[in-house]
């Protein structure tokens, strides 16, 4: 065997497994299709261009540390949050491990301070988003940021380097099974190397293609709701009375007309938006993160909506793609941006009426109608949500907030696991983070790979 480990992709799962079993003195190989964080640059940020140019691999979602490591760095340290391992582990071992992690982000220099709201400013948010339906989590954050969360993973990578392979700018084609084994890894140029065990890591960006091995391998999955939504951006004094607190106001809202389940995610106090680029789809989407020496005037957080649909349907990812396509067609390949005066009053947005706004956009978008994208359902569900967000946060259903179109989230695969994230019915092979279904976020998906490296310890 060339390797003991071979792991497919670099974000946190991938990174905290092989940091994981480098220890215990494992031959490890890493291979990701991106490049690595120093080298993770998006040409839209850097001001070089307007709109996405679709590069090979896309900075902000691919590459080593992942996409949410290096597109904010906001690490979620309250269990309720970010996906499925304490299914598997249970929550009083999850509660270890995500001290644990958050304790290794620190060690190489995440910033210590923690937000957690307390006292009556918490008390007082909950009591009035209840007036109105709306469920406020209070959670623990420790936000990096995206400017220092690159020295952060830069410093894993050192770390790391002369303990293991690693290999960027080599997209993984394939698996090796052999006799229900899993025996090594396939790379897009043909070539191969041999592992005793194999673990599958691929991250969001990665879900389609995982999907697709499951697919071949003929293994169990259960469908994930499909997420679409809008990335709302409005004025830091709409917002700040609570982020001061909060940093990130995670809050759940069933909609009145549908009753439908709508969710904040990725909050950013004075950020930016951003472009992402699907590789696998060849689509736009909208994403936001924040520095931590840079601010703007806004803030950005998306809205989305959790939709569970029913057979025959078991396509969660085309068509979550195929909303965003639309947009894309709709803004001549890039996102599209629209107040929610227009959007309520049933004609696209103009550059001049932006203008004229209070809110000066951080991203470069189309201004156009995203009623002509979003079915019905899920425009009416997020226009509610804002109206019911008014409440906590007087002003962010003012007509002059951006919306920008589309946001989703491809987690399309839950996999049965065993508690050590192995594949029950194919040896040696491994599964963790968030393309697996096992996570929906930094701390988690790390912590999954810290699972699995300890079983394939165990093993």
């Amino acid at each position: 065997m060339d390797y003991d480990v071979a792991i497919v992709g670099a974000g946190p799962a991938g990174v905290f497994a092989a940091a994981e079993l480098v220890k215990s003195g494992k031959k490890v190989l890493i291979a990701d299709k991106g490049n690595l964080i120093r080298e993770r640059r998006c040409p839209i940020v850097e001001g070089r261009v307007r709109s996405c140019v679709n590069c090979p691999s896309c900075a902000i979602v691919s590459g080593w540390g992942g996409a949410g490591s290096a597109s904010d760095g906001k690490l979620t340290l309250t269990t309720g949050f970010g996906g499925n391992l304490e299914e598997y582990i249970g929550r009083e071992a999850l509660m270890e491990m995500i001290g644990y992690v958050d304790g290794r982000f620190v060690a190489f220099g995440a910033d210590p301070h923690c937000y957690e709201a307390s006292g009556e400013l918490a008390r007082e948010t909950i009591r009035r988003g209840a007036r109105v339906g709306l469920r406020v989590l209070p959670a623990r954050i420790r936000h990096i940021g995206t400017d220092a969360s690159r020295e952060v993973l830069d410093r894993m990578y050192e770390d790391l380097r002369p303990r293991c392979d690693i290999r960027m700018k080599a997209p993984v084609q394939d698996l090796l099974i052999e006799n229900g084994q899993a025996v090594g890894i396939r790379f897009a140029d043909g070539s191969t190397v041999r592992a005793a065990h194999v673990l599958a890591a691929p991250g969001r960006e990665g879900a389609s293609w995982l999907e697709q091995i499951v697919s071949r391998l003929k293994l169990p999955i259960a469908s994930m709701p499909v997420d679409i939504g809008v990335r709302v951006e409005a004025p830091d004094s709409v917002c700040e009375s609570l982020t001061r607190e909060f940093y990130e106001v995670k809050c759940l809202y069933n909609t009145p007309t549908f009753d439908d389940r709508c969710r904040t995610f990725c909050m950013n106090p004075s950020g930016f938006v951003v472009h992402e680029y699907n590789q696998s789809h060849n689509l736009v989407t909208v994403n936001g993160h924040s520095l931590k020496n840079r601010k703007s005037n806004n803030t950005n957080f998306a809205i989305l909506v959790t939709k569970n649909f029913t057979e025959p349907f078991n396509d969660p990812i085309g068509y979550a793609t195929h909303v965003a396509k639309l947009a894309n067609m709709l803004a001549g390949g890039g996102i599209l941006v629209q107040r929610l005066a227009d959007l309520r009053d049933g004609r696209r947005s103009t550059q001049s009426r932006i203008d004229r706004g209070m809110v000066e956009p951080t991203v470069a978008a189309e201004p156009g109608d995203l009623s002509l994208v979003l079915p019905h359902r899920y425009e009416t569900d997020i226009v509610e949500f804002l109206d019911a967000l008014n409440e906590i946060m007087p002003g962010v259903n003012h007509g002059d907030t951006l919306l920008y179109g589309v946001e989703i989230k491809l987690y399309s695969l839950r996999l049965a696991l065993s508690k050590g994230l192995a594949v029950p019915s194919i040896g040696g092979l491994w599964m963790a983070g968030d393309g697996a279904g096992v996570s929906r976020g930094i701390v988690q998906a790390a912590a999954s790979g810290v699972v699995a490296a300890r079983s394939i310890g165990a093993s």
